[in-house]
């Protein structure tokens, strides 16, 4: 039986919570296939850990979860858990994607059944791309080094071609293996999103990714303007099969696509380089819910999927997904307006193991 070491960072807020609750699911994955098992490691890390300690995470943990097969992360960061400068002091995603070069951070963008949308006449599956984020360079990487004086702050704006090219080239490949196209016409399409009639590092960004393109010719590609691309994402949801853009309009704009099929409760993500990855929800750490049973566990589940997808354990991975969509489809749980669990995430959880014992794990 082939054994994973998995890093668990639990975070912060309903962080905790829900990473126990994908756990009991992916334990009831494990025990019905029964051919792999994740042997887990817990670390300290996020808000919690710098109130303990002055550090959001260890050097000796950043040691350790570095030798893991993948990591497995809870939301991190309090607002009111802050250091000297104002910054939140438990946000760990420049503490894990620079040292470890996760230059890729993927979103699923998925409308699952009997999901709330605020978007009139979309039906499941109508809204169905991935959101690939450059993750290590753009506006973000000026976190903490920016210059400032007592009259003026300046953060700069970086890419390199590197940077560029690498995003641009796994854009097209998963281009390439998505099981199906952009809904509305099953094209193979990849979107740049960029401001490069305005600044010259997305201009840059463009010429490299057409670039790409050509090299791929049998695969669609355009590039649209943030601001028009942030009204088409709404209005033309299904249009799109995979959207790659810099750091923060990815930040930003995956977000708003979360808005579209139920919530940021909904979107899983992987932040993933050469050696390392790890895998966690988009949403934050909602502190006012915690404790309350209520948080939304799918982001959770459904970045376990795409931990397992990394792993190599495609079936699994499949399962997982298709449990969630069998949840929604059968109205074994439901969502607040605010994307909270309607009832008790236990419930859900519940719910999403009973769907994994149905499937027919030959057909995945």
């Amino acid at each position: 039986m082939k054994t994973y070491n998995i890093a668990v960072l639990r975070g912060d807020g309903i962080g905790p919570e829900i990473v126990d609750g994908a756990l009991e699911v992916l334990e009831t994955l494990q025990n019905h296939l029964g051919d792999f098992q994740l042997d887990y490691r817990f670390y300290e890390a996020g808000a919690a850990c710098y109130q303990n300690t002055g550090e959001n995470i260890s050097a000796q943990t950043l040691q350790a979860i570095e030798k893991a097969d993948a990591i497995f992360k809870g939301a991190t960061g309090l607002p009111g858990v802050r250091k000297p400068d104002g910054t939140e002091a438990g946000m760990l995603g420049g503490m894990l994607r620079i040292p470890f070069d996760l230059y890729a951070n993927l979103r699923p963008i998925r409308l699952f059944p009997n999901t709330a949308t605020p978007l009139k006449d979309k039906a499941a599956d109508g809204i169905d791309y991935y959101f690939l984020r450059e993750n290590t360079e753009g506006l973000y990487l000026s976190r903490g080094i920016g210059v400032v004086t007592s009259e003026a702050v300046a953060d700069t704006l970086m890419v390199t071609r590197k940077g560029c090219e690498r995003i641009s080239r796994l854009a097209f490949k998963l281009a390439r293996e998505k099981k199906r196209g952009a809904p509305q016409d099953g094209k193979r399409r990849v979107t740049l999103i960029d401001k490069s009639n305005v600044l010259r590092s997305f201009a840059f960004f463009r010429e490299i990714f057409l670039d790409v393109a050509r090299q791929t010719p049998e695969i669609e590609a355009e590039c649209l303007y943030v601001d028009a691309a942030a009204a088409a994402l709404v209005t033309r949801p299904e249009h799109f099969q995979v959207v790659v853009t810099e750091n923060m309009f990815g930040d930003i704009l995956s977000d708003l696509s979360g808005a579209t099929v139920g919530g940021l409760g909904m979107c899983p993500s992987a932040n993933i380089g050469d050696r390392v990855a790890y895998f966690e929800p988009i949403h934050g750490t909602a502190p006012d819910i915690a404790g309350k049973g209520i948080a939304n566990p799918v982001g959770q589940v459904r970045s376990a999927a795409m931990m397992l997808d990394y792993l190599g354990e495609t079936r699994a991975a499949a399962m997982l997904e298709k449990a969630v969509w069998q949840a929604f489809e059968n109205k074994r749980f439901a969502l607040t307006p605010a994307g909270c669990i309607d009832g008790n995430m236990q419930t859900a959880v519940e719910a999403l193991q009973d769907e994994l014992k149905k499937i027919d794990s030959a057909k995945c």
